[in-house]
This record gives structure tokens, sequence and C-alpha cells, in this order.
């Protein structure tokens, strides 16, 4: 068996009454939905038409959300429905970023994450969705695609279908007849926060957003805009009419989102960019002086290491707290480690996290009672497991298939080389503050790393628009409301703390580098992690 929908859009109305019967049957709180209608405008008045679409979850043959689940609260059954189970969820919001679709959303009451999982109870009394039960034109079929004699088989051998981005490789099984491509293609209509026409409330509990946020939204909109009219659109869709207006002209038809369900919001906020810092400095304080050391190329002095051990505990302490403190149920943290789905990089990180934290607990043991013996062997790891620290967040975002800026190939080398030049940084200021003296050998591996940082970011924004998504991330980073943020950490955390080190001969230099280059490595961190997140991807 093999359960899809169909969506024929010749026949939809847009009652609603799918989103209702889907309330109704799964007592979905308000503010969030696991089916939802769209709206969208085309032409100018007299000659408009309104089209409606339905978003729900695909149902994927390949789903990225069921990947990336560390608690195998996602998971794929053998008739081909991705159904939940609620009570393993920790309410890390990964399987949101990992759907291209945005049909996940965390449960305000239970506060984990939900969506559409195809009324699987009803399905099993072979009784069909109650989104289907109650479309009163038929515009909503279900069934087995594998069964030829179903109405969906026929439907899909008869006539023709659209999916959405099915460039990500997810095989989504949600198909439209007479898909609208400006209703399926979330950059051609974007959102613009406030509905001339109609308007829902701006979510609920965790989707619930402040005026600052809605703030930030609407500046990402209208930036999105610009740059879509600017440029004549991004690749994949017309350009805007006008910034913020979600208007698109195409061909000179004008196109508007009219009626969405809540926008989201950022799903990972301070927490994580936060959690990233204090990692990226956890490892770089101790991986790379101790491969430096390893190599018989830097001395540390027996001061200087515990003064690194320390910071890395300290760090490790707070990456903690932080990665617990950013899920919607904290009370089960414990469940990554005791119920992993190994194939999810949150887990494996989580398990190199702990790994790294043992070590250092073992060097820094050696260090207090003396113990020459194994040393080599607990830096030699320390190197490895400070390197996997450093670059594995790379390979969870990369997981995140719904963003696409997060894909880049070249951000695992990004978040090594970053983290190396947070930890010489550290390691100076440790050498300074404990009167050991620069440590020349810290003062050019920082060098070299700050150089090689911005070499990458100029490859990562001129070499690296390989979607529309991407690059329109990238314009809100170098041109829309995070511009200030990226600018600020690109000038006075990298180049301005360069030219001090190569250019100044003078030792009190060093101190006021080292403090530029960590306080706006966290700057960096929050571009990183916020900016895909403003794209909308329904």
């Amino acid at each position: 068996m093999n359960y899809g929908f169909i969506i024929d859009n010749r026949r939809c109305i847009g009652c609603h009454a799918c989103t209702v019967a889907c309330k109704a049957e799964h007592n979905v709180p308000l503010g969030v939905n696991r089916t939802w209608v769209k709206y969208v405008e085309k032409g100018a008045f007299p000659d408009t038409r309104r089209t409606f679409t339905v978003h729900r979850c695909n149902h994927c043959a390949d789903p990225p959300c069921v990947e990336i689940c560390p608690v195998t609260s996602l998971f794929l059954r053998a008739d081909g429905i991705v159904d939940f189970d609620s009570d393993r969820c920790i309410g890390c919001k990964s399987c949101m970023q990992a759907c291209p679709y945005d049909a996940l959303y965390i449960d305000p009451e239970t506060h984990t994450s939900a969506k559409c999982n195809y009324c699987a109870h009803r399905v099993e009394k072979g009784i069909e969705p109650a989104c289907v039960i109650v479309c009163p034109v038929h515009a909503i079929i279900s069934g087995d695609m594998d069964d030829p004699a179903s109405e969906i088989a026929r439907l899909l051998s008869q006539q023709p279908v659209t999916v959405r981005k099915a460039e990500k490789g997810t095989q989504p099984k949600l198909f439209y007849i007479d898909g609208d491509a400006a209703a399926l293609s979330p950059e051609m209509a974007p959102p613009s926060m406030t509905y001339t026409a109609s308007e829902q409330a701006a979510g609920v509990g965790h989707h619930a957003l402040s005026a600052g946020q809605q703030s930030a939204g609407i500046r990402a909109a209208k930036a999105l805009g610009a740059a879509a009219l600017d440029s004549g659109g991004n690749g994949h869709g017309p350009g805007l009419a006008g910034p913020g207006t979600g208007m698109a002209g195409a061909g000179g038809v004008a196109v508007r989102r009219t009626y969405d369900a809540p926008e989201k919001g950022v799903l990972w906020g301070w927490e994580v960019s936060g959690y990233l810092w204090t990692k990226s400095i956890a490892a770089g304080v101790l991986f790379m002086p101790l491969l430096l050391n390893l190599m018989h190329v830097m001395v540390l002095p027996r001061r200087l290491e515990w003064g690194m051990a320390l910071v890395s505990l300290l760090m490790l302490a707070v990456t903690g707290g932080l990665l617990v403190k950013d899920l919607d149920r904290p009370d089960r943290f414990l469940y990554v480690l005791l119920r992993p789905q190994w194939g999810s990089w949150l887990v494996r990180g989580a398990y190199i996290l702990a790994a790294f934290s043992v070590f250092t607990v073992l060097w820094l043991g050696t260090l207090a009672l003396s113990i020459d013996i194994g040393q080599g062997w607990i830096k030699g790891a320390l190197v490895v497991l400070g390197v996997l620290l450093a670059g594995y967040t790379a390979f969870l975002f990369a997981q995140a298939k719904g963003r696409d800026f997060w894909q880049s190939p070249l951000m695992p080398v990004h978040m090594v080389v970053g983290s190396a030049a947070n930890g010489s940084a550290v390691v100076l200021v440790l050498g300074l503050l404990g009167d050991m003296g620069v440590r020349s050998e810290a003062l050019i591996t920082l060098e070299w790393a700050l150089a090689l940082n911005l070499m990458l970011t100029w490859v990562e924004h001129n070499l690296g628009h390989v979607t529309g998504d991407t690059a329109a991330t990238l314009r809100l980073i170098t041109r829309g409301p995070l511009r200030v943020s990226f600018w600020s950490a690109l000038s006075l955390g990298n180049a301005a703390p360069l030219a001090l080190l190569l250019w100044s001969d003078n030792g009190l230099a060093v101190l006021p580098a080292c403090v530029m280059v960590l306080l706006f490595a966290m700057v960096t961190e929050h571009v990183r992690v916020r900016a895909p997140q403003l794209i909308p991807l329904s």
C-alpha cells in the first residue's frame, strides 16, 4: 500500500471545510493547522482571479523530517503514511526546519510537534480521512496509489499533476491537478504579514509572535519584495510589483497572497545562535593548540593548559544548557541519549559533545595529578573530537532541507575555521591575562583563520546562488534587515582584527583584536541562524 493525496484545483472553492474537519477530528488548537487553505489573487480589477490551494503534509516517500528527528518521534509507516508519536517528541523543532512544505507545528498545549497524519486511525478502519469526507465538491482525493482500481491511481494515470518543490528529492505524495504556480511557489507571492482582505491572528503558544517579531517579519517581507523587484524575480518566480505589498508582476499580471495560515516566525532563536558560539569556543580552544602541540610546533605552559581546559568545560556547560533551553519539552532532553535515532545529526552531535566533555575532564585530571602517561592519546582524541564538535552542526543544518542557505557544502569548513579563530583568540587572551606572553603560533593561527573566514564568506556569497531561496537569503543578509549585523561582523569581527594583528607592532593591539573576534563571532552566528528562517516555505 502507498497512500497519497490529490487536490483537484478545478473543483476547490476555498470553503475551509477541510481545515475545520481536521481541527475537529484531531482537536487542533486555534492558531495552528494540520491542513489549511491559501488564497492567491491574480490580475487587476476588473480582470481578476482567485485561486485556492490546500496545504498539508506531503507524506513524502523520502521524508526529511523522519531523517532529522533525533528520537523517532516521526516515522514512515509501511503504508506510506508519515506519522508521529507525541509521547517521544522533545520539541527540538528540527523537523520543522527539515520540512520544505512548512507542514509541521508545535502544539501549544502539548509542546510537541504535530502535523497531518492522514487520519491514520480512520484509514486503519477502512474510513477515509476527515477532510476527504467533508469536502463538498470532492476536491480532495485519497487512497492507495499502488491499487490500479483506486480513484487516485486512475487520476494520476489520466491527469497531468504537479507537486511542490520536486527539486528537494523528497518524493512528495500530495499532487495537484491544475495547480497554480503562483500559489504553489511561496516566492511568487510572498507573505505580507498583514492581509487587507482577510487575516488570521499571529499564532498562539510557541507560534505567538511578539510585536518585535511581527515587525521583523514585515521588514523581511519588504526586503524580499524590493529585492525581487530589483532583480525581476529570483530565478524561480516573477518580480514584485512593489516592496512589501505582496504583489508580483508576471507578464503584466499582478499576483497577491490574500489569505494564509499564521506565520510561525523564527523557530531557532538566540539559544541556537548562542549554542553555536559557545560550542565553537569550547572546541577551538582545545583542538587547534593541542594539534600544534602534538606536531611539536607549539609549547603549552601548564598554566595555559589549565586555562584552556577550564574555559572549554565552562563553554561546554553553557552549550548543554542552551541546547536544553531551546527544547519545547526540556523534561525529555535525555531521550536524545536514551532513545536515539542514529541517522539524526542532532543525536550524533550530542554523543560527540558528551565524548568531548569526557576527554576534557580526563585531560584536566591528568593535569591535576601531574600524570604524563596517556596524555598524547587524550590530546589526539580531543583534536579529532574537537574538529567534529566544531563542524557537526553543519551536517545537522544540511538535514534541514527546508532551508536552502544551510545546504552550502562549505559550511563544515566555515564552522571549523571559525572555531579555530575563536579558540586562538581565547588562547591569546589567556596568555596575556596569565602574563605568559603572546603565543606566536596562536597569533599566526588566528591571522590565517580570519583570512580564510573572509575568503569563505566571499565564496559563499558570490558563488553559492544555487537556488532562488539561497539568493533571497543572501539579499536579506547583505541588503535586508540583517545587513547591519552582517557587515559589522565582517568588518569589525574579521577585517579590522586581521588588520590590527598584521600591521601593528604593539602587543597591546592583540587583546582588543581578540575581543572583537569573539564578540562579533556571536553576531555571525545570529545572522547564519536567523536569515534562512525569514524565507517563507509555503
